[in-house]
């Protein structure tokens, strides 16, 4: 059995993220990890083309454009919005995505949403849109 995936680890997202009150720590960065499980023909390729693969840049640059999209209340919302993204690539059968913030407390920590969709989950999420 063969498994493929693509993984994009600690993207700095320029974006704005929540609302802080006076005195509060404002998070410094918000870093994405996400991995895109694919069909294994699109790794183990005989011939050296990019017709032969999943070109993800084009999902890379609709993921920037999202996070500066505006002013997010939440992480959850953005990581929604990057889930709908990668639901539009018929490539990708399943995926996991991590959405971290830091400083958390005192400069140190991260705190983080993950979120994981099998093939099931994408597939409702095509069909809605």
């Amino acid at each position: 059995m063969a498994i493929a995936c693509i993984e994009l680890k600690d993207l700095k997202l320029q974006t704005q993220i929540g609302t802080y009150g006076p005195g509060a720590i404002i998070p410094k960065q918000h870093l994405l990890d996400l991995t895109l499980w694919i069909d294994p023909k699109l790794v183990l390729i005989a011939e050296d083309a990019m017709e032969n693969v999943f070109d993800y840049d084009p999902l890379v640059v609709e993921i920037d454009r999202l996070a500066g999209d505006g002013h997010y209340e939440t992480q959850e919302r953005l990581m929604t919005r990057i889930a709908q993204a990668c639901s539009k690539y018929p490539e990708i059968e399943s995926l996991e995505i991590g959405l971290r913030k830091l400083p958390v407390c005192a400069g140190s920590g991260s705190l983080g949403v993950r979120l994981s969709l099998d093939n099931t989950a994408l597939r409702s999420m095509r069909d809605k849109s």
